[in-house]
């Protein structure tokens, strides 16, 4: 075979096949390198009502468009992080920022979906109790919210989800109740705690199995660890068991009241979620002909709390056709920003207060379809 390729020719062909070879190799050292790094990106915007189904109350779905929006949080490695710096709309935020010192970010997935199991259920009392029911609560443990790396709770295999119900024989009816349960122990006590573990599936639901004894060493607190805030508990704790907890509470409410949010994690659909459940419980829509985004927290009082990525929602909500968005008052002026001149956004710090914005949008007072009873 005769060659035909100059030499000159030949070395430049030579150096860019090197010089690709090395571009490649670095492209892919960048996608091998995982960084403590996420980004927030918009997500979707979808109506919240053919999500909702309610068992054992006379409810009717309207044609309302009520939309639930999220984000996409995204661990990054080197080259994800340098790609999404030329794109528009991109949030970046540490790990730090996402989780309690000594906490790994491992544990962010089951807290998303605590907080959506959590927000559901304060979204159907909330709700209930804006349209007059009186829907009783009890204590029912203290579940964990983190455990901390190398911590007695992680050597003891407890997990976010988990539902501490008993401490030594005595019953754990709450975060509180179970701090002054070890909150005078010595360190290296051999505790019984009983425990009724989560199970979290693929898509974020969460299901409780029966409970079980688990023994759990405690520790000498680490220095610097803030006192707890507790009635009863004075002074810093003697004993440590790495973990962090909220108060377990269970609803007795007057019918089943569900929603569908697979692989949706987080707390900031509780308005949405408020709204559409009181929708479908009303002789009325209560959004009237506008399509209505809604984020914010929800807690059983009825009181709206802020959330994160209120700037990439802002553009999800838009691109799914939203006239108004209903938002924490804080974050008010992060919505208006990002939102186009045709976006309304609306602030509010309570239920009643976005209520009373839709109505004055042209949506009916809430009125339940029957009379509501005590549970």
């Amino acid at each position: 075979m005769h060659d035909d390729i100059p030499p000159r020719r030949r070395r430049r062909w030579v150096r860019a096949l090197a010089a690709l070879g090395v571009a490649l190799a670095a492209v892919l050292a960048l996608q091998a390198w995982s960084l403590p790094e996420y980004a927030l990106t918009p997500g979707d915007a979808r109506p919240v009502g053919p999500l909702v189904s309610i068992h054992g109350l006379s409810a009717t779905p309207h044609r309302t468009h009520i939309l639930l929006t999220d984000v996409y949080l995204q661990s990054l490695t080197a080259w994800q992080w340098l790609i999404l710096h030329f794109q528009a709309h991109v949030q970046f935020v540490s790990a730090a920022d996402l989780v309690d010192p000594g906490v790994p970010a491992s544990e962010l997935g089951a807290q998303g979906y605590l907080e959506m199991y959590d927000s559901k259920q304060a979204a159907a009392v909330a709700a209930l109790r804006a349209l007059g029911w009186r829907v009783p609560a009890a204590g029912d443990g203290a579940v964990v919210t983190a455990v901390t790396s190398s911590s007695p709770a992680q050597r003891a295999r407890l997990a976010v989800g988990d539902r501490i119900v008993a401490v030594g024989g005595r019953a754990v009816r709450s975060g509180c109740a179970l701090v002054r349960a070890v909150h005078d122990v010595a360190p290296g006590t051999r505790l019984r705690v009983e425990v009724a573990p989560v199970r979290i599936s693929g898509t974020g639901q969460l299901r409780w199995r029966a409970s079980r004894t688990l023994r759990l060493v405690t520790a000498a607190a680490p220095a610097g660890l803030l006192a707890p805030t507790c009635a009863g508990v004075t002074g810093a704790a003697r004993s440590w068991l790495g973990l962090a907890v909220e108060d377990g509470v269970a609803y007795r409410l007057p019918g089943t009241i569900a929603v569908d949010t697979r692989s949706i994690g987080g707390p900031s659909a509780g308005l949405a979620m408020c709204l559409a459940i009181i929708d479908a419980l009303s002789r009325q829509p209560i959004t009237g002909r506008a399509v209505v985004a809604a984020t914010g927290t929800i807690a059983p009082g009825g009181q709206v709390g802020d959330v994160g990525g209120v700037a990439e929602k802002t553009i999800a909500v838009e691109r799914a056709g939203a006239s108004v968005f209903l938002v924490p008052q804080v974050e008010v002026a992060t919505a208006r920003a990002a939102a186009s001149p045709g976006l309304r956004v609306v602030g509010v710090t309570t239920l009643a207060q976005a209520l009373a914005a839709l109505h004055q949008l042209g949506g009916a007072k809430p009125q339940p379809r029957q009379a509501p009873t005590a549970s």
